[in-house]
C-alpha cells in the first residue's frame, strides 16, 4: 500500500491466526515509539525526501490523515463484527483479501504526495518482495508516461512480474480527464454499491423532502427556525445579500443565523454556516448527486426542483420552521453504475488504447480509518471514529487490488498482464444507458473476482511488448530510457503499434466524420481447459463492422498460445460507438471492449 500510512491498532488489522512471516519477505519495518508492526502489517516504511514534517503528521508509518487506513483495510483488512458509522452501514467488514498480509509505504502527508517519495517507494516495495501494488493516488493534470512518477514505477513493478494498480482519479464527467492510464498499470474507475444514503427534511408545513448527504446528527425531529442565506448578509463585512444567499465563507451574519437552519442557493462547503453558528444547512444544486458526504453539522443537498419549492416556503412564510432527519440507508436498485465525479476517458496520451480498465465499487464504502484523524475535513470536527464512509476513485482501486490478489493467489506465477486480462475479460458488462460515455467510464465493465480466477483465455504481454509499444509511439531513447531505466534504442526489430500490443481490449479513433479501419492482432494463452475451441461472437452495432481471422481457436493443450486478428471498419461521426468480441467455448466468455471513437477532445 503506497499511501498516507495505516493506523496498525485497527480490529481490521488484528493479526490473530497469522503464522510465520513468509520467508521470501525481505522487507522491514521502521518502528517507533509510536508504531509497531505484527503478522499482518508485515512492512512499513515512511518517505519524505524534503525532511520538513508538520505538527500533524507523524514521522512514522502512522497515518494521520485516514486514507491510508481506509484502502488498506479495503484490500485486506481482516474480519470485524458490528462495524458502522454511528449506527450506519452496520455489519461485518472486511477486505478483498482478508489473509493476505500488509506492507506499508507512507508517501503521501498533509501537504500532498511527492514524486521522488513515490519512486523510493516503489523501488522498495519490488526489493521487498511485494506481490501486488495498490496506489490510490493520482495528480489533477494527466502527464506523458516519462513525466509521471506513478507510470515510472509501475513500469519497474511490472519489470519484475508486480501488478500496479491505480485509481482513475476523482474529475468525471469531464472527457479525458484520467489522470492513471499507461498500459502496464490496471486503472481503475468508481462505480456506485447496492445500498446508498439518503437523508430528509420536513418543513413546518408539515412537507418532506429528500435529499443526499450522510448526517448522523439526531435533531430529534425538533423543528428549528429557518432562514435564507440571503436574509442575513454579513454586511459589517461588507457582504450583500447577493454573496450571502449561496453561503460563501464568511457571508453569513452569526447574529442572525445562529441557532437556525440556514437555506443557500448553491452548493459550496459546510464552512460558512458553521461558521456563523447554524444549527443546520439545506443546499439546492444542479449537480447530479449520486454518492454523499459527511459534513460537521445537519446537512442535506436538494434537486433543483425540491429546492425551489423549500427556497418558496423559506421566503414566504412568517416564522418559518424546519427540521433534519438523520441518514436512513436504502436499495439503490440501479447499481452498478460509475459515478459522476469517477474520471473519465479517452486517454489523453495514447488515444488508440482503451482506458480506464474496469470499475469497481467505490461509493460509500465503510472502511477503517485513523483514530487520529477527524471523521471530516470541516474544521473543528473532532469526532473521532474507528470506521468512516468514504467515496472516491481511491475506494475503488483497492478493491479492484484486492480482487487481483485473489486471482494472484490462484495462480501465483501469472505475470501482472495475464492477471489484468483475466480481470478485465470476466467483468460484467455495463450499459451505456446508465453512462453515456459508456467504455471511457467503465472500460471493460465491473470486477467480476470469482469468475477472474478461471478466465479461460488471457492477453498476456511483458516488458518488451510495452517497449515495442513506446517505440511505435515516437518516444526517444532519452524518454524511453527515463521509463524502461535502461539504455535503450528503438529499431525495426523493437518498433511496434498500439494496435498490436496485446491488450484485452480494442480502440481506433479517427477525426470527426471521417471513416477508419485498424487491423489489430492478438494473441491468446490457453488457461482453461487442455483440449478446447472457441469461437468468435461479435457485437457490432450499426457504424463498426468487425472481421475475425480465423474465428474459431482450437487449443490442444494448457498453455498454448493461438494468434488472431481483429479488422474493425467505423464510421464514427461525431460520437463514439462499441461492440464486443467475445471467445466462447461454452464454459467460458472471454469479451473484449471494442471501441471506435471520433477526437474531439
Amino acid at each position: 500500500m503506497l499511501d498516507t500510512g495505516i493506523w496498525p491498532e485497527s480490529r481490521s488489522f488484528n493479526d490473530t491466526g497469522f503464522g510465520p512471516i513468509p520467508k521470501k519477505w525481505k522487507g522491514t519495518c521502521q518502528s517507533s515509539a509510536n508504531f509497531t508492526c505484527n503478522k499482518k502489517i508485515i512492512g512499513a516504511k515512511y518517505y519524505r525526501a524534503k525532511g520538513d514534517f508538520s505538527p500533524s503528521d507523524f514521522q512514522s508509518p502512522r497515518d494521520s490523515e485516514g486514507h491510508g487506513t481506509h484502502t488498506s483495510s479495503t484490500v485486506a483488512g481482516g474480519f470485524v463484527r458490528k462495524a458502522s458509522l454511528y449506527g450506519l452501514a452496520k455489519g461485518t467488514v472486511r477486505g478483498g483479501v482478508p489473509s493476505a498480509r500488509i506492507a506499508v509505504y507512507k508517501i503521501c502527508w498533509s501537504d500532498g504526495c511527492y514524486d521522488e517519495d513515490i519512486l523510493a517507494a516503489f523501488d522498495d516495495a519490488i526489493a521487498d518482495g511485494v506481490d501486488i501494488i495498490s496506489l490510490s493516488v493520482g495528480s489533477i493534470f494527466s502527464s506523458d508516461y516519462f513525466d509521471d512518477s506513478i507510470a515510472i514505477g509501475a513500469f519497474h513493478s511490472m519489470k519484475y512480474g508486480i501488478l500496479t494498480s491505480n485509481s482513475a482519479g476523482n474529475f468525471g464527467p469531464t472527457p479525458v480527464s484520467i489522470s492513471n492510464f499507461s498500459p502496464w498499470s490496471l486503472s481503475v474507475a468508481a462505480s456506485t454499491i447496492d445500498r446508498k444514503f439518503v437523508t430528509k427534511m420536513k418543513l413546518g408545513n408539515g412537507e418532506i423532502y429528500e435529499g443526499t448527504s450522510i448526517n448522523i446528527f439526531d435533531l430529534k425531529g425538533k423543528m428549528y427556525p429557518f432562514i435564507a442565506g440571503g436574509a442575513a448578509p454579513n454586511t459589517s463585512q461588507g457582504y450583500t445579500s447577493e454573496d450571502s444567499r449561496y453561503c460563501f465563507p464568511e457571508t453569513l451574519n452569526r447574529t442572525l443565523v445562529e441557532g437556525k437552519i440556514v437555506f443557500c442557493d448553491y452548493y459550496t462547503d459546510s464552512t460558512s454556516p458553521i461558521e456563523a453558528g447554524a444549527i443546520g444547512a439545506v443546499f439546492q444544486t444542479g449537480v447530479y448527486e449520486d454518492y454523499a458526504f459527511i459534513y460537521g453539522l445537519p446537512l442535506l443537498k436538494l434537486n433543483l426542483d425540491d429546492g425551489k419549492k423549500v427556497f418558496g416556503y423559506v421566503n414566504g412564510t412568517e416564522n418559518p420552521t424546519a427540521t433534519i432527519f438523520k441518514t436512513q440507508v436504502e436499495d439503490n436498485q440501479f447499481a452498478p453504475f460509475v459515478v459522476s465525479f469517477s474520471s473519465r476517458g479517452p486517454n489523453p496520451v495514447t488515444a488508440d488504447l482503451l482506458k480506464p480498465d474496469l470499475t469497481a465499487p467505490g461509493v460509500d464504502i465503510l472502511a477503517a480509518w485513523s483514530e487520529a484523524a477527524p471523521m471530516t475535513d470541516t474544521e473543528d470536527d473532532t469526532r473521532i471514529v474507528p470506521y468512516n464512509i468514504v467515496s472516491g476513485t481511491s475506494m475503488s482501486c483497492p478493491h479492484a487490488t484486492g480482487a487481483a490478489a485473489y486471482v494472484k493467489s490462484f495462480h501465483p506465477t501469472w505475470s501482472p498482464s495475464a492477471i489484468k486480462s483475466a480481470l478485465m475479460t470476466t467483468a460484467f458488462p455495463m450499459s451505456s444507458l446508465n453512462n453515456i460515455e459508456a467504455e471511457f467510464a467503465y472500460g471493460a465493465g465491473h470486477i467480476n473476482p470469482a469468475l477472474a480466477t478461471q478466465p479461460g483465455l488471457i492477453y498476456d504481454a511483458g516488458e518488451i511488448d510495452y517497449v515495442k509499444f513506446l517505440c511505435g509511439q515516437g518516444y526517444t531513447s532519452r524518454q524511453l530510457e527515463l521509463i524502461t531505466g535502461t539504455k535503450s534504442s528503438c529499431s525495426k526489430e523493437m518498433n511496434g503499434t498500439v494496435w498490436d500490443l496485446n491488450y484485452p481490449s480494442f480502440t481506433l479513433s479517427t477525426t470527426p466524420g471521417n471513416s477508419v479501419t485498424r487491423v489489430f492482432h492478438r494473441t491468446v494463452t490457453n488457461v482453461g481447459s487442455a483440449v478446447s475451441t472457441y469461437k468468435a461472437v461479435v457485437k457490432s452495432p450499426l457504424g463498426l463492422v468487425i472481421q475475425i481471422q480465423p474465428s474459431v481457436l482450437s487449443f490442444k493443450s494448457i498453455g498454448q498460445k493461438l494468434s488472431f486478428t481483429v479488422t474493425v471498419g467505423a464510421e464514427v461521426g461525431n460520437s463514439m460507438i462499441s461492440g464486443a468480441l467475445i471467445w466462447d467455448d461454452g464454459v467460458h466468455q472471454v469479451r473484449s471492449p471494442i471501441v471506435a471513437y471520433a477526437k474531439i477532445y
